[in-house]
This record gives C-alpha cells, structure tokens and sequence, in this order.
C-alpha cells in the first residue's frame, strides 16, 4: 500500500503545471506533509487508499485545539486540494474530505496604523545611507499600493517606471498588475536607485539589494519589523500595510470596485475584512457627515 507521502512529488508537479505560485505549492505540499506525521503519531495508517473521513476530522479537530482554527482552515483547503488531484488522477474512487465542512474561522480584524505610526516608521528610516534609502522606498510603496509582501518583494528593477509612478507587479505568481504610488515615494525611489547603481550587486535585476546580493522576501519582513521595533510601535508585518491602505481608501469615499481592482481581488468578498477593524469608525464618520434628521 503506498504511503500518502509517495504522492507528493507528483503533486508538487500537477501544481505547478496549473501556475500556481510557488508559496502556494509549498505550502499544499507541507499540509499533507503535516498531515502524515499527525496519522503517524496517532497511530493511523498512512497509505492513501486507507485514509478516512474520520482521520481528516480528528486532524482537524487537533489543529483547532492546538494551533489554530485559522491553521486548521487553511490545512483543510490544502487537504481537499491534495485529495481532489488523488481523485482526478485515477488513484483514489472519492476524496475522505468528502462530506467535512470547513472549520470556522472566527473573525478577528486587523488593526490598522495611523499617521503617527507611519510618521514614525518612516523617521525611524531617516539617513543618507544605502539601507536607509532602501528601506524608506520600501516602506512608501507598500503604504502607497497596499501590496502584498511577494509582489514588493519580487520586483525587478524594470518593473519601476518614475515617470509614470507606476509598479508592474505579479500577483500571487500568476498575473500581472499594474500599481500606483505618490510623488514622495517617488522621490524615494530614485535616490534608492542612485544609491543602487554604486552598490557591489547593481547588476542584478531584483530591485531591492542587501548586502550579500538580494534581499528576499523573509529580508523585506524583517525589515518592517526592524523599523517598526525601531519606531516603537510594537510588532508590524508587512500585511497591515494592505489593512490600512483598504481602511483609508473607503474612509476618505474611494470606490469599492476600485479598490477591488487596486488589491488584485477576484471579487468582492473580501471588502469586508479587510480594514474591518476600523469599518465601525467609518460608518460614524459617515454618518457624521450627514446626520438624517438635519435635512429636515
């Protein structure tokens, strides 16, 4: 009998010829690797063909008790997506994910930064030194475009366009799409790309350097938090950035379908939770505005 970790491999192959982003295959890949050693250490048989309904449940049910019910959630999206290839391919009848409902993930907001803690991020940046440089242009772009941590990340020095304040960036490894930012990130942005031009890998395409050649992904989140310590705000990842800039764009009257468009959505559904921690205050300031009984 096969073990389920025979199939991964496979797997990793079938996700990729889909496009999917490598973050996205490395963590289905890492669900059912974390799901075999969880049969292992329960005592229940691993190979494919002998998995049951009531093995996902009580790894799930695990997962919710000790980690998380987020965790719990996105193992079983990666679960149902491993089962499903099994299924497609001819190597299982019907998935044992089958008839399990997905775990609730209780909503829990993301709190916005104000100015004073933007003024604060970016004065905790302030010098005429390359990291200072670097790091006040990255900042202005993900308070600006309000992008995820792969797509400032991965950009390539052809993807700046300073005339247009314009990005080109990748979304989630598979699409491209177009970003706008402010005249001072574009300031900041050039004299980072000055500085860029005298450093010791200014041949690489990868727009962000540190100093043994690219500064990756984890390099980037590092450096929020670095700066956020720095400015004294407590803990800050780069995702927060994408909260407040969906909090501030409805709450000075933008457009949801362009924000929408702006965050790479797919659809709608995500306006409401994003900035949701600050969509209570939204509503009172709208209302504010225009109390009902003052027009009559």
């Amino acid at each position: 009998m096969d073990d389920i970790r025979d199939y991964l491999r496979s797997f990793s192959v079938a996700l990729r010829a889909a496009n999917k982003a490598p973050r996205t295959v490395q963590t289905y890949v890492l669900a059912v690797e974390q799901f075999a050693i969880f049969l292992d250490e329960h005592g229940h048989p691993t190979g494919l063909d002998a998995i049951d309904r009531a093995s996902v449940r009580e790894h799930l049910a695990w997962l919710v008790e000790h980690r998380a019910a987020a965790t719990a959630a996105q193992r079983y999206a990666s679960l149902r997506q491993f089962f499903r290839w099994a299924v497609e391919e001819g190597e299982l009848d019907a998935s044992p994910m089958d008839g399990i409902k997905k775990p609730r993930v209780p909503d829990k907001p993301v709190p916005v930064l104000g100015d004073d803690q933007l003024r604060a991020l970016l004065d905790a940046c302030q010098g005429r030194g390359f990291e200072e440089l670097r790091d006040t242009a990255l900042l202005r772009l993900f308070i600006d475009t309000g992008s995820r941590l792969s797509e400032i990340a991965d950009l390539k020095v052809g993807d700046v366009d300073l005339d247009r304040q314009q990005l080109l960036t990748v979304i989630k490894g598979q699409h491209l799409s177009v970003k706008y930012y402010g005249v001072k990130a574009a300031q900041a942005l050039d004299r980072y790309e000055r500085a860029r031009r005298r450093h010791r890998y200014a041949s690489l395409d990868w727009l962000w350097l540190a100093q043994k050649g690219r500064l990756s992904a984890s390099g980037v989140a590092q450096v929020v938090k670095r700066r956020a310590e720095m400015a004294g705000i407590g803990h800050v990842n780069p995702h927060r950035f994408r909260h407040t800039f969906a909090h501030r764009w409805l709450a000075e009257g933008g457009n949801e379908g362009d924000l929408v468009r702006l965050m790479g959505w797919k659809d709608r559904q995500m306006l409401s939770r994003y900035g949701s921690s600050a969509a209570q205050g939204r509503a009172e300031d709208a209302y504010r505005r225009s109390p009902l009984t003052d027009r009559l």
